[in-house]
C-alpha cells in the first residue's frame, strides 16, 4: 500500500552536531559506575586517567561487561582529550567510528585504545593522553 505523505522529502545528509554528541559521547555510565565502586572520581581530567590505570581490573573476569567497558574508557579517553587539549574535537571518520582530531590533523582512534586497556592494561590511559597532549 502507497500512503502520500505531505511536505517534502528530507533526501539530503547534515553533518551531526558534534557538540550534541560530545555531551553524549561524554556520559560513559558503566566505566563511571565502575570507577565510583572503586571510589575513583572521574572528573574529565588527565588526572582522573592516572587514577582509572591504577584500579584493579576486576572487570576482566566478565567477558559480558569487557567490550563495553573498554568503548566507555576510550570515550572517556577522548573526552578528556577534547576538553584538555586545545583544538582537539571529536570527529566522524568515513566508517561512521567516532575518533578524536588532534589540531594537528592526526586521528586518535581511542575507542580502539580503550578496549585494548580494558583487555591488556596497555597503553596505559594516561600514558595515551601524555602522548597526545604534548610537553
Amino acid at each position: 500500500m502507497k500512503v502520500p505523505f505531505p511536505g517534502k522529502r528530507r533526501t539530503e545528509r547534515t553533518a551531526p552536531d558534534l557538540d550534541g554528541v560530545a555531551e553524549l559521547l561524554a556520559e560513559c555510565d558503566l566505566l563511571r559506575d565502575q570507577a565510583a565502586r572503586e571510589g575513583v572520581r572521574l572528573d574529565d581530567t588527565a588526572a582522573s586517567l592516572e587514577r582509572l590505570d591504577q584500579m584493579l581490573p576486576r572487570w576482566r573476569t566478565d567477558p559480558d561487561i569487557l567490550p563495553w567497558l573498554g568503548s566507555d574508557a576510550g570515550l572517556y579517553l577522548g573526552t578528556v582529550i577534547v576538553r584538555t587539549v586545545p583544538g582537539a574535537v571529536w570527529a566522524l571518520r568515513h566508517d561512521g567510528q567516532f575518533v578524536v582530531r588532534l589540531p594537528s590533523g592526526q586521528e586518535c582512534d581511542v575507542v580502539t585504545s580503550g578496549l585494548e586497556w580494558a583487555v591488556d592494561g596497555v597503553p596505559e590511559l594516561s600514558q595515551f593522553y601524555a602522548s597526545v597532549a604534548g610537553p
